[in-house]
């Protein structure tokens, strides 16, 4: 690494707060050093999790067996961001075929909810809550899509800690506590049915504190049942009867036909190369193409002369933000109801052509002319060179404040994303999946596998991709320096939502980018702010192909743990 970038992060870390103290080798701002594991490797945002799918590997499972072993457990001990009322995406690298594989487990509006009831209501914005903005949960499918393709050990077995973990129960993390004690009570002041049933009544009536034994006796019964009927018994039978009854009596659309139809995709992961290394993401429904561009615009920069955390690096990364995200409120959608032309948007001509609008000041922008909230992100590897990167999540948190009754679970709220503008790529339509903000990511080099990695946090999600890619191939950070740098979003411009841009935005940052940087970028015309919490959660996995040996990371940001053996 360069000397002056690292007299650079020095002086900023000397007057700005650490994340570590002291530390003998390595960057200032790192929490700890990599996890080494040679025979495997989990990493997720809850202790907890990652020791049941350490398990799981130990006890002869593969990755996927260790991956679903994990994503159930945080359903349980993670509901204000995940669960089985939600969706998830997944890029797995298949050590026996040596190939990438994505799977798209979201799932889709009502059949029988149409564009011309919200214009009959005179609704310009699906609501963030109730029943109107709920999908098809594609969790559990996906589940069974991943294990029927790679998985080895009996689903019973796969999800027994999670079964166990809800009956007897588990210590809730300060993190975790801290969003419930927010969550539960504001979806109790909406008056939404059976949220005390579901999150309360086995404590007597209190939420738990950090420390405190939390329980979920009825999630535990619907993971037994998925366990020993398989995926039938959510989309077909008892499970998806008592859903559709549930959200019709709320006023609802979605029912229990909308469950039966619902299947997961395998889609073909796509890619730029970034300075040697290939970068890939999912295609839309999901917003992964959008941190491609990014990386495709910044790559005509020479980062080599540009240090970490500098004005010229936030500006240029805002700008490239700036212009993806036009792109991504224009053209992203459900590909079976929209033609998005991936070719183009994605290559180096077009990345050029846009590159040209950036300035030296912060610009506002328009899509390019073609012719054509809360989440947990894991990642597991294992013995056998399989490698998954998954991430899964209810969005706004918990989701729609819809509990089905007695199932121990809360129904996503993905449908608010949709766009009620007519004629946009985005724009609501019967069973159609809505845009979506979770993606998982991987990187490969030379063919074979290097990174699988992730970072949770909305729209922040394919900056977070963006900024984790160039700290560890223009910054030289190792795996775990990558993700406990210092951060920044960029936020304001069009959306999926709607294409109107307004202004140039705001770039909030946190603590560790030095108020040099935030002065000099103020000159340029941008708007600096701070927020508390938007800087998403970081999980990694590395390929040491020399040593045989996997390096694992998760940050400081969340209650996460990397664990290897």
């Amino acid at each position: 690494m360069k000397k002056s970038f690292k007299f650079f992060l020095l002086i900023s870390f000397t007057f700005y707060s650490l994340n570590a103290q002291d530390r003998i080798t390595g960057e200032s701002f790192a929490t700890r050093s990599e996890v080494l594991g040679q025979n495997g490797m989990v990493a997720t945002s809850h202790p907890l999790a990652t020791q049941i799918g350490l398990d799981i590997l130990k006890n002869g499972g593969n990755a996927i067996d260790a991956a679903i072993a994990a994503n159930a457990a945080l359903g349980l001990m993670e509901p204000t961001g995940c669960g089985i009322g939600g969706d998830l995406f997944a890029i797995v690298w298949d050590g026996k075929t040596k190939k990438l594989y994505g799977l798209n487990a979201s799932g889709r509006s009502p059949k029988d909810l149409t564009l011309e009831y919200f214009e009959k209501q005179k609704m310009t914005k699906i609501p963030s809550y109730g029943p109107l903005p709920v999908s098809v949960p594609g969790t559990v499918d996906g589940w069974f899509e991943l294990h029927k393709k790679f998985g080895s050990k009996p689903m019973l077995e796969i999800l027994t800690p999670a079964i166990e973990y809800a009956e007897k129960g588990f210590p809730l993390t300060e993190l975790i506590a801290w969003y419930m004690q927010r969550t539960i009570p504001f979806f109790e002041s909406k008056g939404f049915p059976n949220i005390y049933n579901n999150y309360k009544a086995q404590h007597a009536g209190k939420l738990p504190n950090e420390g405190e034994i939390y329980k979920n006796p009825n999630l535990a019964e619907t993971y037994r049942q998925i366990a020993k009927g398989g995926r039938d018994v959510f989309y077909k039978g008892g499970i998806a009867k008592a859903i559709g009854k549930f959200i019709q009596e709320q006023g609802g659309f979605l029912s229990s036909k909308d469950l039966a139809a619902h299947k997961s995709e395998w889609v073909e992961p796509v890619s730029i190369n970034y300075r040697g290394y290939d970068v890939w993401e999912l295609p839309p429904n999901g917003q992964g193409i959008a941190a491609l561009q990014m990386l495709q615009i910044l790559k005509g920069y020479d980062f080599s002369n540009i240090d970490f955390g500098s004005a010229e690096h936030l500006h240029l990364f805002t700008e490239a933000k700036k212009l993806a995200f036009e792109d991504r409120a224009k053209y992203y959608a459900d590909m079976d109801f929209f033609n998005v032309p991936l070719q183009q948007l994605l290559s180096e001509e077009y990345a050029e052509n846009r590159r040209t609008k950036i300035g030296k000041r912060a610009g506002t922008y328009s899509a390019g002319e073609i012719s054509a909230g809360e989440t947990i992100y894991m990642t597991v590897a294992d013995k056998y060179g399989t490698m998954v990167s998954l991430i899964q999540s209810n969005y706004r948190g918990m989701g729609s404040g819809m509990a089905p009754p007695n199932l121990g679970f809360m129904l996503q709220n993905r449908g608010e994303l949709f766009s009620l503008e007519r004629d946009q790529a985005n724009t609501y339509a019967p069973q159609k999946r809505p845009f979506h903000t979770i993606i998982p990511a991987f990187i490969t080099k030379d063919g074979t596998p290097y990174v699988s990695f992730g970072v949770m946090g909305g729209d922040f999600q394919p900056m977070g991709h963006t900024q984790i890619v160039m700290n560890l191939i223009d910054f030289g950070m190792n795996l775990q320096e990558a993700g406990d740098a210092p951060r920044w979003d960029h936020t304001g411009g069009a959306t999926p939502m709607g294409l109107k841009t307004t202004n140039t935005g705001m770039i909030r940052t946190e603590s560790g980018i030095p108020y040099a940087t935030i002065r000099e970028l103020m000159d340029r015309g941008h708007r600096i702010g701070t927020a508390r919490g938007i800087y998403g959660g970081y999980q990694a996995i590395l390929w040491d192909a020399i040593n045989k040996v996997y390096h694992g990371a998760s940050e400081s940001r969340k209650d996460g743990q990397a664990a290897g053996y």
